[in-house]
């Protein structure tokens, strides 16, 4: 079900008469009131050790629960997009964020309790202070560092994260087909 099949009323007014007029907007027929259903922001740390190996985290929880991922989540509402990356790494690995360098960005349709929220989620490289800090939360049921090549996107358990690591791997190739090319 997507969100826009679970709202009936007009947040302003309570009325009922509150039709999808377009994809993801609302008019309300007794107050007027316009809704747009945006996208909400995700962020996605894609963390690499000395060896390039990439950090992935096999998600503990769903949706996408004990398959891979990297480390991400929504942005609060009071927060930067990079507060929230730094967030997301320390809360779900223990990592301390010192710089991070934009990718990408890719819808991500997310399944919750059987609705789908619409999402964008903006993909960071991240450098962070040490990796002796690494440690799994409650919501990580492991992790481990895996060369880029070596990565099986049909184990990532979310588009725009399978899309970010595509990304991920052909900038890195670019960048050491120049490297050697010098």
């Amino acid at each position: 079900m997507n969100f826009s099949q679970v709202i009936e009323y007009c947040p302003r007014c309570g009325s009922d008469s509150f039709p999808e007029k377009a994809p993801h907007f609302f008019l309300c027929e007794d107050c007027d009131f316009h809704f747009h259903i945006n996208c909400t922001p995700g962020v996605v740390g894609i963390v690499a050790d000395n060896a390039g190996g990439v950090l992935l985290i096999r998600r503990g929880k769903d949706p996408g629960k004990g398959k891979f991922s990297v480390p991400g989540g929504f942005v609060d509402s009071n927060e930067t997009i990079e507060a929230a990356l730094a967030r997301e790494l320390r809360e779900e690995v223990n990592l301390e964020m010192v710089a991070a360098e934009y990718l990408s960005s890719y819808p991500n349709p997310y399944l919750y309790r059987g609705v789908v929220f619409p999402v964008v989620d903006l993909i960071f490289v991240c450098e962070v202070r040490t990796l002796e800090t690494l440690s799994a939360s409650d919501e990580v049921e492991s992790f481990e560092f895996v060369d880029p090549a070596e990565i099986d996107l049909n184990e990532i358990a979310f588009p725009s994260i399978r899309h970010g690591l595509e990304r991920y791997i052909q900038k890195r190739v670019s960048i050491l087909t120049r490297q050697k090319e010098q």
